[in-house]
């Protein structure tokens, strides 16, 4: 978000995961959407802005020292202890990928379900009623 951590991932799966598992939910506001890419394809940049926290015996989690934005999730033991679960809204190209895998979903509470009745607005639907004008006051 601040920039501070900038980072360019290779050979990105389309594939991605969701996570319902009470971390993911605290650490995300949300369930955990991610890719796994192996971490020799990811390049990064302000590597001395990022701060890590060991969440379970198996794994930590990174974020900006600066701003703390959520970067990805790791895992520190096994087979895929060599890639990192990159946060999708990171990512600026994601038109081309699925969903295509859910773990913990013995724990999805349905609170992110997205209703079929839900207030849906555009962007400029969404400005048009927060951002300030000149004068500082909503439109």
């Amino acid at each position: 978000m601040c920039g501070a951590v900038r980072f360019t991932v290779r050979d990105v799966p389309t594939g991605f995961g969701a996570c319902n598992c009470d971390m993911c939910r605290r650490w995300s506001g949300g369930r955990w959407m991610g890719v796994h890419v192996a971490r020799k394809n990811l390049t990064i940049t302000g590597e001395d802005a990022i701060k890590t926290y060991r969440s379970s015996p198996w794994a930590e989690r990174a974020f900006c020292g600066t701003c703390g934005s959520n970067l990805w999730y790791r895992l520190t033991e096994g087979p895929d202890a060599d890639s990192v679960s990159i946060s999708v809204g990171m990512l600026n190209e994601t038109d081309d990928m699925k969903l295509t895998h859910e773990y913990y979903t013995d724990r999805n509470t349905g609170a992110y379900d997205f209703p079929e009745d839900r207030i849906q607005m555009t962007e400029a639907e969404v400005i048009a009623m927060f951002a300030p004008t000149e004068e500082g006051e909503p439109t």
